[in-house]
């Protein structure tokens, strides 16, 4: 039996493309199994949105954060006059 070269032995999409019969995937056999004896409940594409919560400014958010540098710089400069040297 001779062997045959890589070439002839890749595998060939289009010929698989073109196949008869292409069995499902496992996932698709469990589920088709799973929903013939419980199929299930009809649902929207998508979630109703829930509750949306108001946003913060971007002016408030900046005031925040400058706010929190500020302390921390305080904080710093305090503890560094408080102690000796």
């Amino acid at each position: 039996m001779s062997e045959q070269g890589d070439e002839e032995r890749e595998f060939d999409l289009r010929w698989a493309d073109q196949a008869e019969h292409k069995e499902p995937s496992a996932r698709a056999r469990m589920l088709a199994a799973r929903w013939k004896e419980n199929p299930p409940d009809p649902a929207p594409f998508r979630a109703d949105p829930g509750p949306v919560e108001p946003r913060r400014s971007s002016w408030v958010s900046t005031a925040l954060v400058l706010g929190c540098v500020a302390a921390v710089i305080l904080l710093l400069g305090y503890i560094q006059t408080r102690s000796p040297y």
